[in-house]
């Protein structure tokens, strides 16, 4: 009995069209054809590793097929081989695996080539796909044959309705292909289904898959003239030729050409020689700078090319593609004219970016011609293909075009190193560029040069081995010390907006990496002065969420400085950063002075800070409450302030931070900014932070103290509740005596992962004392617990249990190293984690991966962490980096990783040495530094 394949089954299942069951002879045929032609299709798994032109960096998946068995050759669509540096793999049928090679991308059309070693696969003998671009005729039955939206193989019906479609528009900014027809057909094909054969019931391809619209159920096709003319070049190893006039037509129907200034003899040529045809082209668009500026203009209707009548995309490309370098005849009409033309013929892949600087996390190349027409502007400029962290500082958005860096023009590639050669890490400069968005009107910013936290190379593309290798830019010099000024602070019509206008700075701080949960890359927020000769600044973890990052604070809207993080507190709402004296000059900056006596109430207080445009707000105001902030556990894992008590105000103005000051302008409270994460976004609310808090953090800093903590998540219980689950008479009386107005007792709410308390407390445990000395407040337990060891009295089933608990010693720094590796930012788990989720403080935490990297090809997502490397432990990131060391490019590594649930997944991981070199990111004593890794 013939075994059914799994081909067959699926063409039984999928090839019958719903208006009318084929004949049975007729869909045999399709399963013939579909069986014999299925082991040349394949699945294709793309990394692209850097955004490029109008594609970003992403791992995605496709489809190509084989159209040269004998010599590896795979076509597919221009945006699977993507214009930019490139990481692909095909599938086969058979799932073996085999590395792919770009070999070409068109500049303009949807179709490019992979090649793979054909020796390389073992088990299966792939059939290659012939092309007929003749076969494409309207009514035809056609099948698409693909990887369908990630599967790895499915068939879906359709018929050729037209051949003469426009380009699908993708919009603007975006890849469109111009300059053809397309096929349109009643088929619905998706995501994965790029690059998949159409196909007609011989077998022979008569078109490529190259888009769709799913609300019309109809998808599109790229007719094959200029593929099979491109196949023939590559397989004879010439070069494809590609000339452009840097001018886009557009096909016009009779009736409207007439009305463009068409003469009847024309149109009679025209249809004499293609009766068949309908219409002619026209300029819809020619750019500046052009070789046919000038020359051309929209609305002039194409007549004929070097002497023959043209109604057709192909012919015109024809000539144009064996005509690089030389000139063509245009003759057209305009407006009832006759207009000639000797053109000059510009080589399309000259005007094609094939090169890119990174720096600053930014990806920047040439203005490549695709996206020129929608700026409609010459080819020239630098492209903003990524604006990373050293452009996004500035504002600068993706797809802007830079033409002046440090008051120096920028048109290219080398005009932008030669500046970047002369500016210093840190350094101050001027970046002009225009937008998308409004592209005649440049904009002026101020741009700060970053050298430290990314590495700064040029990288070109290998047409020989389709990589884009790379070089590092040229040493930067060393950056001048910044230079002392002075500034004076505005007087304001309330003294104690007067009074404390000297102590207040506006902070703003940019994070180079998603780290410790944190994602936003940009803050800013009010600081405090709280120690004017040693220039210490106190503000929230809103404004200053981690130790890693640039800091800048700014005096009195005038005077902008650069900051050092010196103390991120592990337990709350608090950083504190320092500036150099010297550097503001004899700017009167005064410490701030504190009141810290408990706020009730209905107390009057004033709050006083600073708007984003460095302008002094300040309002009256009475405290509403003082309660126990309660903020939601963080998806990311980030900061998350417990045991605390904040104060809350009447109608606080919005959007500013700063403090809540007393009549005599002494800080009652920081009113700081507090973040966290309700329903999948991150929010934030203003709370104020009590003064006495606050003055002892700051007395920590200064004195280099220690903080210890109990590492225990506490909530407040009322007594009643208490008595309930039999808390004893004597012991809530002592309580009440305690703090009477507090009738509450200290109930363990959450316990921190690791620590002493953990092995020794247990949630709902109600705490009684420390040390012998009642405590019912969470000032009580952390000032109580400011010591090595405490004995702690608890209530639980029943019972008082004494318990000696080791505290834990707690530093400012947070994390001080990452590592980049296989494009995942790599960390030890911080403490939120275990204080939030109970997790282990083991391993090697995933804080962020990069799109189009292994770590996202393989599934290397942030918040794993990593406890084993090819079976070897890895508890913290020395023991991986020893795991890791010596792994050479595309080798394959084994990681076992666990999630935030205790989950074990194991996955393999092939590294990328080229596109994602190792690093480590450390801090010194001298501040951040980075380093390659082996």
């Amino acid at each position: 009995m013939k075994r059914i394949s799994v081909i067959t089954l699926l063409a039984l299942l999928l090839v019958t069209p719903v208006a009318a069951p084929l004949a049975a002879a007729e869909r045999e045929a399709w399963t013939d054809t579909l069986d014999r032609i299925s082991s040349g299709v394949v699945s294709i798994r793309v990394d692209a590793t850097r955004a490029f032109d109008t594609d970003w960096n992403t791992s995605t998946q496709a489809t190509g097929f084989v159209v040269d068995a004998e010599r590896g050759l795979i076509l597919t669509n221009r945006h699977v081989v993507t214009p930019g540096p490139v990481v692909a793999e095909a599938v086969f049928l058979n799932n073996e695996e085999v590395p792919l090679t770009p070999v070409y991308r068109d500049p303009v059309h949807d179709f490019g080539f992979f090649s793979y070693d054909p020796e390389a696969l073992r088990f299966i003998e792939p059939t290659e796909l012939e092309l007929s671009p003749a076969g494409a005729r309207t009514g035809r039955e056609i099948r698409v044959v693909g990887n369908d939206a990630g599967e790895q193989l499915s068939i879906l019906a359709g018929t050729i309705a037209r051949l003469d479609r426009q380009a699908p528009e993708y919009g603007r900014g975006k890849y469109n292909d111009f300059n053809t027809f397309y096929l349109q057909a009643a088929s619905g094909t998706s995501g994965g289904s790029s690059g998949s054969p159409v196909v007609d019931i011989d077998g022979r391809v008569v078109a490529l898959n190259a888009g769709a619209n799913s609300s019309a159920a109809s998808s599109f096709f790229l007719p094959l003239d200029r593929v099979e003319r491109a196949l023939d070049l590559i397989r004879a190893g010439e070069p494809v030729t590609r000339g452009t006039l840097q001018t886009v037509f557009v096909r016009k129907p009779y009736d409207e050409l007439v009305r463009l200034g068409l003469d009847g003899e024309t149109e009679a040529a025209a249809r004499a020689a293609y009766p068949e045809q309908t219409g002619m082209l026209t300029v819809a668009e020619v750019l500046p700078g052009s070789p046919a500026d000038g020359l051309l203009e929209v609305g002039d209707i194409l007549v004929r090319l070097n002497g023959d009548i043209v109604t057709e995309f192909v012919p015109v490309s024809a000539v144009l593609d064996e005509s690089v370098g030389g000139t063509v005849r245009l003759e057209l009409r305009r407006g009832g004219s006759v207009i000639e033309h000797d053109v000059p013929v510009q080589d399309l892949h000259g005007i094609t970016p094939d090169e890119y600087i990174e720096f600053g996390d930014a990806v920047v190349h040439r203005l490549s011609y695709q996206q020129a027409r929608h700026y409609n502007r010459p080819v020239d400029g630098v492209y903003v293909a990524n604006p990373g962290y050293v452009l996004s500082n500035s504002a600068i958005p993706r797809a802007a075009v830079i033409t002046e860096l440090d008051s120096q023009p920028v048109s290219d590639l080398d005009d932008l190193e030669a500046v970047l050669a002369g500016l210093a890490d840190g350094a101050r400069t001027s970046i002009r560029f225009v937008s998308l968005e409004d592209p005649r009107t440049s904009q002026l910013r101020s741009l700060r040069i970053d050298r430290r936290w990314f590495p700064s190379r040029r990288c070109h593309r290998n047409d020989d081995t389709g990589l884009w290798p790379c070089r590092e830019l040229a040493e930067a010099p060393p950056p001048e010390p910044p230079a002392a000024a002075s500034t004076r602070f505005p007087s304001h019509d309330d003294r104690r907006a007067d009074t404390l206008a000297p102590s207040l700075v506006l902070v703003n701080f940019d994070l180079p990496y998603t780290i410790s949960g944190v994602a936003e890359r940009h803050y800013y927020g009010t600081g405090l002065v709280v120690d004017a000769e040693r220039g210490l600044v106190v503000v929230d973890r809103n404004t200053v969420p981690v130790a890693m990052g640039d800091v800048h604070l700014t005096f009195a809207g005038s005077l902008e400085v650069p900051g050092r993080v010196e103390y991120v507190h592990p337990l709350h709402n608090l950083t504190i950063v320092s500036y150099d004296p010297a550097l503001i000059g004899d700017t009167p900056v005064e410490t701030a002075r504190f009141n810290t006596d408990a706020a009730e109430p209905g107390d009057p207080v004033w709050v006083v800070g600073l708007k984003p445009d460095h302008r002094l707000v300040h309002q009256q105001t009475r405290v509403a409450s003082v309660d126990a902030l309660i903020l939601p556990l963080s998806r990311t894992l980030r900061f998350r302030d417990t045991n605390i008590e904040t104060l809350s105000v009447v109608n606080a103005p919005e959007q500013v931070d700063g403090v809540l000051a007393d009549e005599r302008g002494r800080v009652v409270s920081l009113w700081s900014s507090f973040a966290y994460q309700g329903g999948g976004e991150t929010s934030q609310v203003n709370k104020g932070v009590p003064a006495d808090l606050v003055q002892e953090f700051v007395e920590l800093v200064r004195s280099g103290g220690t903080l210890y903590s109990l590492e225990a998540e506490l909530a407040y219980l009322p007594l009643a509740a208490a008595r309930k689950l039999g808390l004893p008479e004597e012991w809530a009386a002592r309580l009440e005596r305690h703090h009477p107005e507090q009738r509450r007792a200290l109930q363990v709410k959450r316990l921190v992962a690791g620590s002493p308390a953990a092995r020794l407390l247990q949630n709902g445990d109600i705490l009684l004392s420390i040390d012998g000395q009642a405590v019912n407040t969470f000032r009580d337990v952390e000032r109580a617990t400011q010591k090595e060891s405490v004995e702690l009295a608890v209530w639980r089933r029943g019972s008082v249990r004494n318990l000696e608990v080791d505290t834990v010693a707690l530093d400012g720094t947070g994390i001080d190293r990452a590592v980049m590796w296989a494009g995942a930012l790599l960390q030890k788990p911080h403490r939120a984690m275990a204080a939030q989720r109970g997790i282990d403080p083991s391993g090697v935490y995933v804080a962020y991966f990069s799109y189009g990297s292994p770590a996202t090809r393989y599934g290397l997502w942030a918040g794993r962490r990593i406890v084993e490397v090819d079976g070897r432990p890895t508890p913290d990131l020395d023991a991986f980096l020893e795991a890791v060391r010596g792994k050479g490019d595309r080798e394959s590594l084994r990681l076992k990783t666990v999630n935030w649930n205790r989950a074990v997944e194991v996955i393999t991981l092939k590294l990328d040495k080229q596109y994602w070199p190792a690093y480590e990111i450390r801090r010194t004593g001298d501040g951040w530094e980075r380093r390659p890794l082996g």
